[in-house]
């Protein structure tokens, strides 16, 4: 009973309280009380409410909050809520535990000098706030719920917007820091956000304070612990974390076009940030991208054009993913790859990376300890490998790709060193019939919109040289030897068996799309080989001549020599010898080849033949102009099957 009847007194006391209330006495303490706090003076366009039990609070409906001698508030708020403390009040004296705003609407405009809307805001809240024991304030905590945020900025051409914003602020009362949580809604994303300062005062004023932020959303997260600093530009500096499960996610996330489609998947970086304005500066970097680790340098900045340069060393990196949707061939296909280049990430950003690694590896190839740089600026990437051990030998060179409009200008020079040739050939050229070792010297040009497109301009030139290797798809002393005793013996299968070398020469010249052979020799043991003619590079098909000849020993009758022909696609050419050339080496049928020559003999011949196969049972007339047509008649009878 005694303590229920405290209970009620306690309770009409609260009830008369608020009758007997002095609302503009409570208004102007929580006014004063705002103003101590922030420095800003409060703006009452709309009505007030205020409540004593169950709750004890002043509403203010449609406020803004002003200062520094400007007209325009720093902030409007549809509701502010000062909570009051219920033992003070009911001792008649106001006081303020926690404010809470709804619906606040802030907007940030800044100019060309750095200047912004606010900066007299901060420099009347930076002179006002002067937290300790001798000057505490009435109350620490500002929370905010449902808020937007506008930022512009005219110079950078940058808008952007925060919504549903829901933040607790930590303000100084006692000591100097400063802490701020919450949520908020960025370009349809959730962020959780945090940052404390620990000397808030220090750091308004552009002094330096201690600061921890961190960021964490879907595509990315990001944490940095150190300093700040603000007397003629942003200062930072300090520890920068930052993880993403995919880096393409988070670069469309914040506005960035990610090159190519492939990769760009899992990153990290850890480093020593030193951040002055917009240009950034990591040391002691530790970055990982799609499973590739390495460490070194990097600096960005961001001054109209993003500009990154860095300077890293790893142990193995794979590009794998990079290339992976890069093809030159059409997919299940011999035919170039017709898909036009996407070449809008070449113009987003400026670069400059130098990049060594112990093992690198690109598609299929496989590379030793390699140093590389890129370049890229205004549209033009230039690589340079200083050296690469790769396909069993070195390396050097240069590929430069230059943008205009949707077309693509190549140029590429390499020089391969005591190189594996067959796996240099087959992944460079994609020809698979020629082994050995040997060097390659490239100089290429081309322009195009598509892989297709380069191989129609391709300008030029290429030479290999090699030793000791094997040409496979014919087995050219074989063949020789086995025509050279019976000419006319059927031709057998010319497609199998390799012919081995001692020595290989292919020089050829490059215009618009077609490889002039200008010195083609293979020699080895036993046979010598000599080529001309042409290959298309848009058809991927060969038109070569050739002689294939026996070596003579020493002392001996020369050797055999046979013209012979190489057409069709590179991959599975077709290799045949001439046919009037075997004939001729027949005991029996170059008689009859010489016949069909002589106008005294031609008739008769003929008339054998016709006989033979059925012709015409009345010889033909002797006509002159029929004489050409008979001789490839009857060598074609005579061909080999």
């Amino acid at each position: 009973m005694p303590i229920a009847a405290f209970l009620g007194v306690a309770l009409i006391g609260l009830i008369a309280t608020s009758w007997f209330l002095n609302r503009d006495a409570l208004r102007q303490a929580v006014e004063a009380q705002i103003r101590a706090v922030t420095g800003l003076d409060l703006v009452v366009k709309g009505s007030i409410d205020v409540s004593v039990f169950p709750g004890s609070y002043v509403s203010f409906h449609d406020v803004g909050l002003k200062g520094g001698g400007t007209a325009d508030p720093a902030l409007a708020v549809d509701v502010l809520t000062a909570n009051l403390r219920l033992l003070p009040l009911l001792l008649r004296r106001f006081e303020i535990s926690d404010v809470m705003m709804l619906r606040p609407h802030i907007r940030v405009i800044r100019d060309g000098n750095g200047e912004s809307n606010w900066t007299p805001f901060i420099d009347t809240i930076a002179r006002t706030m002067k937290p300790g024991a001798e000057n505490q304030v009435s109350f620490s905590e500002i929370r905010i719920q449902d808020g937007v945020l506008n930022y512009e900025d005219a110079t950078n051409h940058v808008s952007e917007s925060l919504g549903d914003i829901d933040l607790s602020l930590a303000w100084p009362s006692i000591s100097r820091s400063f802490a701020a949580t919450g949520q908020f809604d960025w370009r349809g994303e959730r962020v959780d956000g945090s940052i404390s300062a620990s000397d808030f005062i220090a750091a308004l004023s552009g002094d330096r304070s201690g600061l921890k932020a961190r960021l964490a959303s879907a595509p990315l997260k990001l944490a940095f612990d150190g300093s700040v600093a603000n007397r003629t530009s942003m200062m930072m500096e300090g520890t920068l974390t930052i993880d993403s499960l995919s880096l393409r996610n988070a670069l469309r996330w914040v506005g960035q076009a990610p090159p190519g489609s492939g990769g760009f998947g899992r990153f990290a970086l850890k480093a020593r940030a030193n951040i002055v304005g917009p240009s950034i500066a990591l040391t002691n970097v530790n970055v990982e991208l799609d499973g590739n680790v390495a460490e070194g340098v990097m600096t960005y900045a961001n001054n109209g054009r993003q500009t990154l340069q860095a300077t890293l060393a790893a142990g193995a990196l794979d590009f794998t993913p990079y290339i992976s949707t890069f093809r030159l061939l059409a997919s299940g296909a011999r035919d170039w790859n017709r898909q036009l280049f996407d070449l809008n990430s070449l113009s987003t950003t400026d670069l400059d990376m130098r990049l060594s690694a112990a093992k690198v590896t690109v598609g299929p190839s496989r590379l030793g300890r390699t140093a590389l740089g890129a370049n890229l600026r205004g549209g033009a990437l230039a690589l340079s490998i200083g050296e690469a051990q790769m396909y069993g030998g070195i390396a050097k060179g240069s590929f430069g790709i230059a943008r205009s409009d949707t077309v693509a200008d190549i140029k590429a020079q390499f020089q391969f060193t005591d190189v594996d040739l067959l796996s240099c050939a087959s992944e460079l050229f994609g020809i698979t019939k020629l082994s050995g070792r040997g060097n390659l010297n490239v100089s290429l040009v081309a322009s195009g919109a598509s892989p297709f497109g380069l191989a129609q301009s391709l300008d030029g030139t290429a030479v290999l040289t090699g030793h000791d290797g094997a040409i496979s798809g014919f087995n050219a002393e074989q063949l020789l030897k086995r025509l050279e005793r019976r000419p006319l013996s059927g031709g057998g299968n010319f497609r199998s068996g390799s012919t081995p070398y001692d020595n290989l020469t292919i020089a050829v010249k490059f215009a618009d799309g077609i490889a002039t052979a200008e010195d083609i020799r293979v020699e080895g043991p036993a046979t010598r080989l000599m080529l001309t003619g042409t290959a298309s590079v848009p058809a991927r098909e060969y038109d070569l001549k050739g002689i294939a000849s026996l070596v003579a020993a020493p002392n001996a009758a020369p050797g055999f020599d046979l013209p012979f022909v190489v057409q069709g696609p590179w991959d599975d050419p077709l290799i045949f010898p001439d046919p009037e050339s075997l004939i001729r080496r027949s005991p029996g049928a170059a008689p009859l080849l010489d016949a069909v020559k002589d106008r005294k003999t031609r008739d008769a011949v003929k008339s054998v033949l016709d006989r033979l196969t059925g012709g015409g049972q009345k010889p033909a007339a002797p006509d002159t102009a029929a004489a050409p047509a008979s001789a490839p008649a009857a060598v074609e009878t005579a061909k080999p099957n």
